[in-house]
């Protein structure tokens, strides 16, 4: 029994298999901690993007960077100077102790006098321009003639009454008289184109007006020089 167990105890150890390596072998690797299992000192909190400000919003840099605004006081224009800092006596003579070229000099512009208001006659019931605009479509002659002519000055003279009144203006020849009435200057004022040219006191008091729109009416012919003898 003792033998036994001294061969036992003596016994030759067996040698520990080797691992074949043709057979592969797997290792198993833990993986990576997610970014959210990171540290415990990470703040939760909507992801942002935006880069900071550089530089920084309270940096010397920036303060010194940004634009000034005027005051009021600079944008104001400079008071006026008086005359006499202005190189120009109460009497407006330049005084000689001024040298600047932006010294101002006396006017010599005159007043402008106001041009004397044409005053407008009362017309009589039923002669205002509405009347007179109803009667140039009434179909009444207004012409007195029955074809249009070329008229001259020697034959337009002729027709310088208040019942037989023709005046030109524009190169054209118009029977004023049944107008006499509907004038608003007056008939007096009309008389002083009866029986001439017209046209340069027509424009001269009034002209905004269309006369051939006012008189289209009442046209009897074309104004034409003398004809030679």
């Amino acid at each position: 029994m003792a033998s036994y167990l001294r061969s036992w105890l003596t016994a030759t150890p067996v040698a520990e298999a080797k691992p074949d390596d043709s057979i592969p072998t797997f290792t198993r690797v833990s993986p990576p901690p997610d970014d959210d299992e990171g540290s415990e000192t990470e703040t939760e909190g909507p992801d942002n993007d935006t880069p900071p400000a550089f530089p920084s919003l309270l940096s010397a840099q920036r303060v010194q960077s940004a634009p000034k605004i005027p005051l009021d006081s600079q944008l104001m224009p400079p008071p006026a100077l008086p005359n006499s800092a202005l190189g120009v006596n109460l009497a407006g003579v330049r005084s000689p102790e001024a040298t600047s070229s932006l010294s101002v000099l006396a006017t010599t512009t005159k007043p402008v006098k106001p041009t004397k208001k044409r005053d407008k006659v009362a017309l009589a019931p039923g002669h205002s321009p509405l009347d007179w605009a109803l009667l140039k479509s009434s179909g009444t002659d207004l012409r007195g003639v029955d074809t249009l002519t070329r008229i001259p000055p020697s034959v337009l003279k002729k027709h310088n009454k208040k019942d037989d009144a023709w005046s030109a203006f524009y190169g054209k020849v118009y029977n004023i008289t049944p107008y006499m009435a509907f004038h608003p200057g007056g008939e007096r004022e009309l008389m002083r184109v009866a029986g001439r040219d017209g046209t340069k006191l027509f424009a001269t008091t009034h002209a905004w007006v269309s006369a051939d729109f006012m008189l289209d009416a009442c046209l009897v012919g074309f104004l034409a020089p003398e004809p030679s003898s």
